[in-house]
Formats: C-alpha cells, structure tokens, sequence
C-alpha cells in the first residue's frame, strides 16, 4: 500500500480497509486481519493500524471479539455507505461543480 502526505497513514489504512468492505472482499461478520498481520502486511508500524482498528470501531464499522480478534460488523456497508455520501456531498460535490461553473461546464447536460 502506498501512502500520501495528505492526511494521516492511519486514515489512509481507515478508507482501504472500508473500500475492502464495500466491495466484498472483507464481509460481514468475518475476521480481519489482526493488527500485526495487518501491519506487516502493509510495512507499517502495528500502532499505526491499532489506531486505525480503534477509529473504525468506533464509527461501528468493526467490533472487537475479546481473544479472537476483529470483525466486520452487521450493518458496517449501512455505515460506510452513509457516511461516504456525506462526505461527497459535503466535501468533493461542492469543489467539482465550482470547478465546473469555472470552465464554465453546464452541469444538465452531464446529468441526463
């Protein structure tokens, strides 16, 4: 995996590992990797991907089985999903279309 410098490794690993859900590779109420395997699968230090694990249970995305380690919750797609469309709306929507109106790129016609 490769990193940017444009916001923090452990959010980094936060969105691939969600990627990994939405698309199935990772599903629900299945084990993932543990913090070390995942770290040294990655090349990062295990801390970095406890960080990440402790961000992604706390938004619901993944649960913590004492002793047996992480896994994907029930409704993690749900929570993924809702939360990616209002970070688009919010964040990427309002940049693209002042991008648009800027080349002055009429919008209706891209929606038909």
């Amino acid at each position: 995996m490769e990193f940017s410098n444009e916001k923090p490794i452990y959010l980094q690993i936060a969105e691939d590992i969600s990627e990994k859900i939405l698309s199935g590779e990772f599903k629900p109420s299945e084990r993932i990797p543990s913090v070390r395997e995942w770290a040294e699968k990655i090349g990062v230090n295990p801390n970095t991907v406890a960080r990440t694990y402790d961000t992604l249970s706390s938004r619901g995305i993944i649960s913590n089985q004492r002793g047996i380690g992480f896994f994907v919750a029930q409704d993690a797609v749900r929570i993924i999903t809702e939360n990616e469309k209002e970070r688009f709306i919010n964040e990427d929507l309002p940049i693209f279309v002042k991008k648009a109106a800027l080349l002055g790129i009429d919008l209706k016609d891209y929606l038909k």
